[in-house]
């Protein structure tokens, strides 16, 4: 099987289901951060040794290819299952790791930069891209119903990667890097 089909040379693409749309269309733009997400968390799993964080860090990389699948979807498609869906339990997932890795790191007295160790780099940048997905499937869901834990999921997920970044500075002994405005 070739991996070009020519069909999306007009500006269009096809959604599950088989609906063609116009690939500036906020469906596509919405599961295109998600999918640039996606990677930047596994340019982020290359810096992590800790084995059980590598295990989170993979599963939260299958679970955005099930939100990638639901925004690439036709409601007919998804009203008919087939689809895995991002659950209740997955947030849910997310909300215990916050609670584990924010532990170590001391608490925070100020906001911080993104950087510090290269590990906390990757995190913050895809923490600043889940922001900009979640925006996204916002805007998605202005227009359209969406599920709530969509939205949920990717709020909690952009809380999640800050904690990680912190705590990636954490482990490798470098300090957060504190905002300290125009008088700093």
């Amino acid at each position: 099987m070739k991996i070009y089909t020519k069909t999306g040379d007009a500006g269009e693409t096809g959604l599950f289901g088989g609906v063609r749309v116009s690939k500036a269309s906020l469906r596509v733009a919405a599961y295109g951060d998600v999918d640039e997400l996606n990677s930047a968390i596994g340019w982020a799993r290359i810096a992590v040794s800790d084995t059980d964080l590598d295990a989170l860090l993979n599963q939260i990389q299958n679970d955005l290819f099930e939100v990638g699948a639901e925004l690439g979807s036709t409601a007919d498609r998804k009203e008919k299952g087939g689809l895995p869906l991002i659950e209740e339990a997955q947030v849910e997932t997310l909300e215990r790791a916050i609670d584990k890795y924010e532990e170590g790191p001391p608490t925070l007295q100020s906001f911080v930069l993104p950087g510090g160790s290269e590990s906390a780099a990757r995190f913050h940048l895809a923490r600043c891209i889940c922001r900009r997905a979640e925006r996204g499937i916002v805007a998605l869901g202005a227009q359209e119903t969406l599920r709530g834990e969509l939205f949920r999921y990717l709020n909690r997920l952009s809380d999640l990667l800050f904690t990680l970044a912190r705590y990636a500075n954490h482990t490798a002994g470098v300090e957060d890097i504190p905002w300290k405005g125009q008088g700093g």
